[in-house]
């Protein structure tokens, strides 16, 4: 507690000191479009000085100016509603993916893009999403980590670049550029709310409880509050140096956009009564929404040049984050709960303290005329659980209502030195560009127990017969689960570029990578692109890649204890080295591979400039995770081996085949300077269609009369289709004298919600979100917004009944945009 409190006073100096300073910053610049796609790029090609619209593949430019215009002040949120390709779902209900969201790029898996800082590797987040979520069984970097003001711009490569970058650049690569200034500095307070009307299906209530008559129930709700304080502090190092520093501090009440419940709460009274309760209880007793979020993030980024010509780098970022979310009610009838305790029943809370930090240190210098850059990067992601409001029915009334459940911690450290140099080559319209890298790279895994009582069972018994073990929502880690495993990698890359002709440009590029834990990939890449004139270009390319399976699919385990007949068997999500899991096919995983290809073309033409993208990837053995294998005759094909009390369960493995396709298109334009002031537009579009080819069976399990089923139907659909078949954005900047304002408009496309039975399948209808944003700026220095996201108050198709049983869970999270509807919002933002 003491330090945070320290964190929190440091976050707040950032923002003092930006005031206290009164320098004026190099960097604010005339207003920019949404994508700036005439900016230099560093990402997709290593050539110096080419801009996004020159290169041979798809890049986009995010600036920081954009990316803070916008009302919730995440990254992956900005990138979402920016960019056509990228989604960021908000998922509720489950566990910790509430905290650690998923984004996913071209429809493919949230680590299928990979993510730099700076030009370097960033760290993956520890937890793997085992739930219901878009992404299950993913591990992925955590953009949220980064706040908005360390950002100067953000790059995205749409286009498939393993053989440039390594393992994970399967989708495409987002390279996030961190503030560089020694002077100037900014602050911020924003402030926000959910104000919002929602309409649900009910089902019929016990006796004694009325809803109102039509089958629907409507809510007005005003919750959701968020404060951010923010600022950042451009800093003189010596003669020729700069740091600049970043301090954010974020607090976030919950929205809650529950459901009637329909169900009974209490007990029949004697002689079949209803309890008088059932009428006063409150009924709308889950949160689907946002999580309640406490935030401490700071960022430093430095640079230096020594007077022998070498450029000194680094930056360091540390980011505390504690988040509470919900399970699923308990009711006070449920056999879960202790009347004792919870005499009403209870909604168990699930609250992640996430810990992540970062420090990189690297050189650039010239050697025998190659532009050399070598650097080291740690990075650590780490999420402890406490699960609070509950109990362990298996100790019954003396049982505590908090438990330290344990948690897991995943971090690496990467070494590289690249080097690039042009040489003049007689028959070339351009000196040959030539590029070459080493890299190593370690990681590290592990899980921590949670305490005793967080998973025994306390022998307590519920009429005669065992309850359950454990904390209710969340049982803690076993020592049987703790692991400390890691594995190294080292990788070697050739990346060549050059114009044959003043019109055609040809780029490829070639790695090799050894795995400590499961061998050697080779990965290529060609590209080209040819100009017709000035205004017409076509590109393309063709590359193989690969996903190295991570640390966190590998190895992470958790175990719950269910009692069928009075039995107690574990349910386990294995690690493939357990030998149970091994017993039910299991095998050492392997890595996804990858074969993209796409073909674009570039118009340009003055203010104007439009891309169009057309692409294709085929992915085999995606690591999927399997499906709970826990039926009668598992079990006993488990205990013929052996494995007594082994209830079976779930594990990872390879074995799903893919083939995604689709087209971007990207357009932005400035109006001629009028009157009316100064108008930037850009429209962008996305049509994706994944199909699954193939899935994994093991004859141990095809060879059982239940003929279990790996990989099933509600995952297979989630592949193709529960992310938008298409989504639309296009978006309008204008700027008069001090005043400005940012409309932008969001269509996205049709979701499927699957469900293990077909009749059940409900569709999330297309749906456009406006968002609007006013803004006044005094004396150049002081800015004045307000707006609102989601202005109309828009929200996804509830489901019907029958995918609800309850009643109090109306929304999927499958639905892109989430379910908290409209959000509104002031900011006061001071420059200096």
């Amino acid at each position: 507690m003491q330090f945070k409190t320290v964190l929190r006073a440091a976050t707040a100096a950032v923002a003092i000191a930006s005031i206290a300073t009164p320098a004026f910053a190099q960097e604010e610049a005339a207003p920019e479009s949404d994508r700036t796609l005439e900016t230099v790029v560093t990402l997709g090609t290593r050539v110096a000085n080419r801009s996004a619209l020159d290169t041979a593949v798809a890049v986009d430019v995010v600036s920081s100016a954009t990316l803070e215009k916008i009302g919730i002040g995440e990254l992956n949120q900005a990138l979402s509603v920016q960019l056509p390709s990228f989604n960021f779902p908000r998922p509720a209900l489950n566990d910790g993916t509430d905290s650690v969201r998923p984004a996913t790029l071209r429809g493919l898996g949230p680590d299928q893009t990979l993510v730099l800082v700076n030009g370097k590797r960033r760290h993956m987040a520890s937890l793997v999403n085992v739930n219901g979520s878009i992404g299950r069984g993913t591990s992925a970097v955590d953009l949220n980590t980064i706040p908005t003001f360390a950002v100067s711009a953000i790059e995205v490569l749409r286009d498939g670049a393993s053989a440039q970058y390594g393992s994970d650049a399967i989708a495409g690569v987002i390279n996030v550029n961190l503030r560089e200034a020694a002077e100037g500095g900014a602050a911020e307070v924003s402030y926000g709310w959910r104000e919002t009307e929602y309409t649900v299906p009910v089902g019929t209530p016990p006796a004694g409880v009325t809803v109102p008559p039509g089958g629907e129930i409507s809510r007005e709700r005003s919750d959701g509050h968020v404060v951010t304080l923010s600022g950042w502090k451009g800093f003189q190092l010596g003669q020729d140096g700069y740091l600049t520093v970043t301090g954010e501090y974020k607090d976030q009440q919950h929205s809650e956009r529950s459901g009637f419940d329909v169900r009974p709460n209490y007990p029949a009274l004697p002689g079949g009564g209803v309890d008088p309760r059932e009428a006063v209880i409150n009924r709308f007793n889950a949160w689907t929404g946002e999580p309640e979020l406490e935030q401490v993030t700071l960022f430093g980024n430095a640079g230096y040049n020594l007077e022998n010509g070498v450029e000194l780098y680094g930056w360091a970022s540390y980011q505390d984050r504690d988040t509470t979310s919900a399970g699923f009610y308990r009711r006070a009838l449920d056999a879960r709960n202790v009347v004792e305790i919870y005499p009403n029943g209870f909604l168990p809370l699930i609250s992640p303290e996430t810990t992540d930090a970062s420090l990189a240190g690297g050189a650039r210098f010239e050697l025998a005329g190659w532009d050399m850059d070598t650097s080291v990067v740690y990075g650590s992601n780490e999420m402890q659980f406490t699960i609070e409001n509950t109990l362990n029915r298996s100790i019954g009334p003396s049982s505590k209502t908090s438990f330290d459940a344990g948690g897991f911690k995943y971090s690496q450290v990467v070494a590289n030195l690249s080097a690039v140099k042009g040489f003049a080559v007689e028959g070339l319209a351009s000196d040959l560009n030539v590029a070459w890298g080493l890299e190593a790279r370690q990681e590290m895994y592990e899980i921590n127990a949670g305490e005793p009582d967080s998973y025994r069972n306390g022998g307590v018994l519920l009429n005669g017969g065992p309850t359950a073990s454990g904390a209710q929502v969340f049982p803690g880690f076993r020592p049987a689960n703790e692991v400390d495993e890691d594995r190294t990698a080292v990788g070697a890359y050739v990346d060549l570029e050059a114009n044959v002709t003043d019109a055609f440009l040809v780029s490829g590029a070639v790695r090799v990578e050894s795995y400590s834990d499961f061998g050697e990939t080779v990965t290529g890449k060609l590209a080209a692109r040819y100009d017709f004139n000035d205004m017409f270009a076509l590109r393309g390319s063709v590359q193989n890649g690969f996903r190295a399976p991570s640390l966190q699919q590998q190895y992470f385990a958790t175990t719950s204890t269910n009692f069928i007949n009075g039995v107690p068997f574990d349910i386990t999500t294995f690690p493939v080295t357990d030998p149970v899991a091994q017993a039910l096919g299991a095998e050492d995983l392997d890595a996804e591979n990858s074969v993209n290809y796409s073909i674009g073309a570039v118009f340009r033409n003055g203010p104007l400039n439009v891309t169009v993208d057309a692409y294709r990837i085929d992915v085999n053995d995606r690591i999927v995770l399997s499906e709970n294998l826990t039926s009668q005759d598992v079990r006993d094909f488990l205990e013929g081996q052996g494995f007594l009390g082994s209830g079976g369960g779930r594990f990872f493995l390879n074995g799903v085949d893919t083939e995604t396709t689709g087209v971007d298109i990207v357009a932005n334009y400035a109006f001629p300077e009028t009157d009316l002031g100064k108008f930037d537009a850009s429209v962008g579009a996305n049509f994706n269609k994944t199909d699954v080819t193939a899935v994994p069976d093991i004859p141990q399990l095809t060879a059982l009369p239940s003929n279990p089923v790996l990989f099933g139907r509600v995952n297979v659909l989630t592949f193709e289709e529960g992310t938008p078949k298409d989504k639309l954005t296009a978006s309008l900047g204008w700027e008069r004298g001090p005043f400005g304002a940012t409309v932008r408009a969001i269509r996205y496309g049709e979701v499927l919600v699957p469900s293990s039975n077909p009749a059940n399948d409900y569709t999330i209808d297309p749906n456009t979100l406006l968002d609007i944003e006013g803004r006044y700026t005094w004396n150049e220095r002081v800015t004045l917004s307000v707006g609102a996201d989601n202005v109309f108050d828009e929200y996804g198709d509830p489901a019907p009944l029958a995918q609800n049983g309850t009643g109090n869970t109306p929304f999927s999270g499958y639905i892109p945009y989430g379910s908290s509807g409209r959000f509104v919002y002031g900011k006061a933002s001071v420059k200096f």
